[in-house]
């Protein structure tokens, strides 16, 4: 796991200033503009933007904050709202074996779980950052919370879907929670679907096939319960086929002033024609880019290609999900999918400034295939993540603070591009030092259960090279408790399934 070390530039930064007559000032986070003006107001000399270290009063704190920070400083990624990695780990657990640490994703263990975050009116995001100190000296956990509009707000107003379905029908299919559960949810999703969306259906196996083209609801709900009941199990998994078949049926099918999706349903077992990832969508780019289809990977089955699927979501420019029985799916297909018809931000991204005069030292929990180049952060040819209503997105960091730091630790900046204009937006939030609870374990209880799963994921993730252990973390049995207590307080289903996962994992060795 990469670890970011602060390095103390203000004497050099200053002597710069001194040298060149030139005041390194940090701006505010702008509300909306071009990529371009956003970048000369927000940037100093250094070419990296430079957050707004002034105090609620307006007056700078000192000479060193008004310089821009230094690289070291910053912390940029892709928002990601997949949650397949604890879906599968959940699976996994629970037929008796432990987790390959290489599907572990931290954030997506994070993820899985409401938030109670402040949200805005309309599209866009509010950001919320808060923290809490750990039981090891200097340490905190510092969260940073993004939140879109509620999924009932407007949804009148929604525009149609016009959805393709890629079903996996290959042999491995066949096994129970696979191809039946598909089936099922896809059918009860069929019934609650608007009259003016539109359902597509192409299956793959050894070749793939269009069984349904783009067909309204209105008055052909009997025709889309039938192909979808007609579906069964055949030969081998030729996945690239299924995808370049579908994205070539969606474009096809494709409704102006719809939202246009690809949703593929496999257990990503690839094992015919082209397997490959990346050469998989670059067949299809021209459908993605030009006509902005996105990809919703569902993931089922004991055995489940997770670095396969979450590859094609993260290239795909969308996200994925797992499920493995019959209340996941119908979430799945019934809640989930909906909130991502009406899509509320494009190419969303986060950068995170910790101030170095208060900041010794921070990691981002997870996030390993979303990071993004600092100086990518205004840069809206650079792909962020897409996130539709009802979404909220958490990153969490451990933070070294340096010995009696008082102040402003850091400000929170996420930005998006209007999913229709593709005008850029920002958003901002600030965290003061004082603003930290004495304990995680007196934090508010969604921050506890924030911290519960990521300590969860941090214990799975023994045995990965890239494992690199959270401050303050607690035994598995420790954790359960955590768990049970915060399911009683939060009345959450979510967190007391949180609870038995982790004392299924309790009996492996750590």
């Amino acid at each position: 796991m990469e670890r970011y070390r602060i390095r103390r530039l203000r004497a050099a930064l200053l002597a710069v200033t001194a040298a060149g007559g030139l005041l390194l000032t940090g701006c505010g986070a702008s509300d909306s503009g071009d990529s371009s003006s956003g970048r000369d107001r927000a940037e100093g000399a250094t070419g990296f933007p430079a957050p707004d270290y002034s105090r609620e009063n307006g007056e700078q704190d000192d000479a060193s904050r008004e310089a821009a920070p230094s690289p070291d400083h910053l912390s940029t990624f892709a928002l990601d709202v997949d949650t397949a990695s604890y879906g599968y780990a959940r699976r996994t657990l629970a037929d008796g074996q432990r987790p390959d640490p290489s599907t572990i994703r931290p954030e997506e263990f994070v993820n899985s779980f409401r938030q109670d975050y402040e949200r805005p009116d309309g599209n866009g995001f509010t950001v919320t950052v808060d923290g809490a100190r750990t039981d090891e000296e200097d340490w905190s956990l510092v969260r940073v919370g993004l939140a879109t509009r509620g999924a009932a707000q407007r949804t009148g107003e929604r525009p149609p879907a016009a959805l393709t379905f890629v079903i996996d029908i290959s042999g491995s299919m066949a096994e129970p929670g696979r191809l039946d559960l598909a089936q099922e949810s896809l059918g009860v999703m069929t019934d609650r679907l608007r009259d003016d969306d539109s359902v597509a259906i192409v299956t793959f196996s050894d070749q793939a096939e269009t069984v349904l083209p783009m067909t309204r609801l209105d008055g052909n709900r009997g025709e889309i319960h039938e192909a979808i009941d007609d579906l069964e199990p055949t030969f081998s998994t030729n996945l690239g086929a299924g995808v370049e078949t579908g994205y070539a049926t969606a474009v096809e099918g494709l409704r102006e002033g719809a939202t246009n999706r690809v949703v593929l349903v496999s257990d990503a077992l690839a094992n015919d024609g082209d397997t490959d990832p990346d050469a998989i969508l670059d067949r299809i780019d021209g459908a993605r880019r030009e006509h902005g289809i996105t990809l919703f990977g569902v993931g089922v089955g004991s055995d489940y290609g997770d670095a396969l699927m979450e590859r094609l979501a993260d290239k795909g420019d969308g996200h994925t999900t797992y499920v493995f029985d019959a209340d996941e799916a119908r979430t799945v297909f019934c809640e989930q999918l909906p909130k991502n018809i009406d899509l509320t931000a494009r190419d969303a991204k986060a950068q995170v400034a910790f101030d170095p005069e208060t900041v010794a030292e921070f990691r981002l929990v997870g996030y390993d295939n979303r990071r993004v180049a600092d100086d990518d952060f205004r840069d809206d040819r650079v792909d962020g993540g897409e996130v539709g209503p009802g979404h909220t997105v958490t990153a969490l960091y451990a933070v070294r603070t340096e010995p009696g730091a008082d102040g402003h630790l850091a400000t929170a900046t996420v930005r998006w591009q209007d999913p229709e204009t593709r005008t850029p937006h920002e958003e901002s939030g600030r965290l003061e030092s004082d603003s930290l609870d004495d304990s995680v374990w007196s934090a508010s209880a969604r921050f506890q259960v924030t911290a519960v799963a990521a300590y969860f994921a941090d214990a799975l993730r023994r045995g990965d090279d890239r494992w690199d252990p959270l401050p303050g973390a607690l035994a598995m049995s420790e954790l359960a408790g955590r768990a049970d207590d915060l399911a009683d307080t939060t009345e959450d289903k979510a967190v007391r399934d949180l609870a038995e996962t982790i004392r299924q994992a309790r009996h492996f060795p750590r």
